[in-house]
């Protein structure tokens, strides 16, 4: 009986934040040992190693111990340790400064309800007492109960307790948090611990357990819209099972079978025809915090970092502009001439900033709006541009899918949360891509069978340079090659649309109209790629602007640039530069062995 009223505790995750030598080992210690939740003898083996070594016991000295039993190298915050009260089963996430800890709040690897913040009496508040304070703010942590440490170092004065008190409430309620109490304690002696210390005589509220268990536990966001990162979409071909099953897990809302779901920042949509699940009995619906999968009735082409929603719910945000607040670890300065990547979700883009709006120093509150760089332990507001579109929600719908971090030089070094999504130069584009994707008709004949059929990937051949350096040419030398091989390829000028789709804005007074232009040739482009074929396309001097919007219309992973000539006159990211330009055929030739080295077509031995 016991053991099932064990399984049938509800668990929590806490973090124990504080200034270095505030006491947080200590009190994690003493919370391990008072609840009895350490292996047996543990603690009298820890004092024996003391005695023996002529060392004064410290309940710090439990956690190395419990370090020492696990895997060399692994620490106690990526470990966790953990502690039960008989209300509930606690999961003790540690060492909040650091960059880790950022890292496994905004993945959600270890997702935080509730917080210890810890400030040794005797020390006072000190700069990181603030700085944690305004981190577990930013990440929405608003069950907070603060320790005042070490009062057994002050003589239990309720004076320095409540001079504490007064000043840490004052900052506190500045970054809008209301601390649930403070207990005044000492993680050494074991006072207001687990029971009411007679060295606190002036202290008679709930102890730091007792607190504790008066918490709630976060309930998962059920009653949200759907959300789904996709993780990644996996094919199956033994034994004739033709599933693709589309998988990630679930951070707010539910799926069910029959539910038309929208991907986002594509707007492509199908119906759920099953939800799968690895070793599980059949069910038709998955719910939030489930790592499930669902196939679709209609085959789509969609990617990792796509999110998946439901269409007749909210739905999130797209866009490759955001107005974030960042708050920075890292050991180099973040800085607007530099590329970072973001990660968000399972989607992961380069970025830059764009523009910092202010800096605030969380551990005074004061602001800069002058400066060009993110100093370590800075907040700033500022708004980012990112490579292309992701799917987002802002941090005050669904925070689980707007939080991000920040990669410098391939190590976490910052993390944010979105708070608002600014309009980009594609976003007219998007609207109207996101729209065609929803009535897109679907063929029975999808992408995968028609590259099967044709030996071939559709592919975009865009090739631009200077004028008179020899594009057509090339790219019709491209087509007939690519012919004879047997592809199926066709070369489209750009002529041939401006005097034809683009008739009817072509020659028009307002004679500005290369956006649009170029939004039709990649609609046009589009379907040829649909069809399965490898499209040969000529125009002058692209921009990156110009690509960005070609991306927006056509899927970036179907698209190879290639700049023709010697001068690159543009800031445009080719994939392939041939600066001399002798021989028509000699330069197809060229694009033929990029195509081979990219797989679009097959490479002989």
């Amino acid at each position: 009986m016991a053991t099932e009223l064990a399984e049938e505790k509800e668990d929590l995750n806490i973090v124990i934040a504080g200034h270095v030598d505030h006491g947080k080992s200590t009190i994690i210690g003493r919370l391990l040992a008072d609840t009895d939740s350490l292996p047996e003898g543990k603690l009298e083996q820890v004092k024996e190693t003391c005695r023996k070594n002529s060392k004064p016991f410290e309940y710090a000295f439990l956690l190395d111990a419990l370090k020492d039993e696990q895997s060399q190298g692994i620490t106690i915050d990526s470990a966790r340790c953990f502690f039960e009260t008989d209300k509930r089963e606690y999961i003790i996430l540690d060492a909040p400064g650091h960059i880790e800890f950022l890292k496994n709040m905004v993945t959600g690897a270890a997702r935080a309800e509730a917080a210890l913040l810890v400030i040794d009496a005797d020390e006072g508040i000190q700069e990181n007492s603030k700085r944690h304070g305004y981190m577990l703010s930013m990440l929405g942590i608003d069950q907070i109960v603060v320790l005042v440490n070490k009062m057994d170092l002050v003589d239990y004065d309720q004076d320095v307790y409540n001079e504490i008190v007064e000043d840490y409430t004052k900052f506190l309620h500045e970054i809008d948090i209301e601390p649930e109490t403070f207990v005044p304690v000492s993680g050494m002696e074991g006072d207001n611990i687990a029971s009411l210390s007679d060295n606190t005589p002036w202290y008679e509220d709930e102890t730091v357990l007792e607190v504790l268990d008066s918490f709630d536990a976060e309930e998962l966001p059920m009653d949200k819209p759907f959300r789904m990162p996709v993780q990644d979409v996996y094919k199956f071909t033994k034994g004739g099972d033709n599933r693709r099953i589309v998988a990630g897990t679930i951070t707010s809302g539910q799926v069910s079978v029959g539910d038309e779901v929208v991907f986002y920042p594509s707007g492509k949509k199908s119906t759920v025809k099953s939800i799968e699940g690895f070793n599980k009995p059949t069910t038709v619906s998955a719910s939030v915090g489930e790592s499930t999968g669902f196939t679709l009735e209609e085959q789509i082409y969609i990617t990792r970092g796509e999110v998946a929603t439901i269409d007749d719910e909210p739905q999130p945000e797209a866009t490759s502009r955001i107005r974030a607040n960042i708050f920075w670890l890292g050991r180099n300065e973040m800085t607007k001439n530099k590329e970072y990547h973001l990660k968000l979700g399972t989607t992961k883009v380069r970025a830059r900033i764009e523009e910092i709006k202010r800096v605030i120093d969380a551990s005074d509150l004061s602001q800069n709006e002058a400066k060009n760089e993110i100093e370590r332990h800075d907040v700033a507001e500022c708004i980012l541009k990112l490579d292309k579109a992701i799917a987002f929600d802002l941090a005050n719908e669904i925070a689980e899918t707007s939080r991000f971090v920040i990669v410098d030089e391939y190590e976490i070094a910052g993390g944010g949360i979105v708070q608002e999504a600014l309009e980009d130069k594609q976003s007219w584009v998007r609207e109207k891509v996101m729209l065609r994707n929803y009535k897109w008709e679907k063929s029975h004949i999808t992408n995968d069978e028609r590259a099967e059929k044709y030996n071939q990937k559709s592919t975009l051949v865009l090739i631009t340079g200077e004028e008179d350096v020899g594009k057509k040419p090339t790219a019709k030398a491209l087509e007939k090659r690519l012919f004879n091989d047997g592809k199926i390829v066709y070369f489209l000028g750009i002529g041939n649309v401006l005097y034809g789709v683009d008739a009817d804005i072509k020659g028009t007074e307002e004679n500005n109209h290369r956006e649009e232009h170029l939004r039709r040739l990649a609609e046009v482009s589009n379907i040829m790629l649909d069809a399965g074929a490898i499209l040969a396309v000529t125009a002058v001097e692209l921009t990156q602007d110009d690509l960005e919007l070609i991306k927006t219309t056509v899927n970036p992973d179907k698209i190879e640039t290639v700049w023709l000539g010697e001068d690159v006159t543009t800031d445009i990211n080719y994939d392939l530069h041939i600066p001399e330009f002798e021989d028509e055929k000699e330069a197809a030739g060229k694009i033929k062995g990029l195509l081979q080295e990219r797989g679009i077509i097959f490479k002989p031995w």
